[in-house]
């Protein structure tokens, strides 16, 4: 009986992945595209990075959600003034 082992090879990281959590700190809807095409190429080709894609996408909806409320505040102060 011989103890073969097979030579595992280390998963790839998606390319977009990498990218979008990159972006997401300069431009957060670039980030936030760039992790969704990559979540959809992770589930096509079982590449690694999920955590990665989806930590820019989470960041990426906090940075829209966050530029909304600010421009809504600016819109409503400016408006309570006049």
């Amino acid at each position: 009986m011989t103890n073969e082992t097979a030579a595992v090879q280390p998963r790839s990281t998606n390319l977009f992945a990498i990218l979008s959590i990159i972006f997401v700190w300069f431009a957060g809807l670039f980030g936030l595209i760039f992790g969704y095409i990559a979540l959809s190429q992770i589930k096509r080709t079982g590449e690694g990075g999920r955590g990665i894609a989806l930590a820019a996408v989470i960041v990426g909806w906090i940075y829209i959600v966050g530029w909304l409320i600010f421009f809504i505040a600016i819109f409503a102060i400016a408006f309570a003034q006049s």
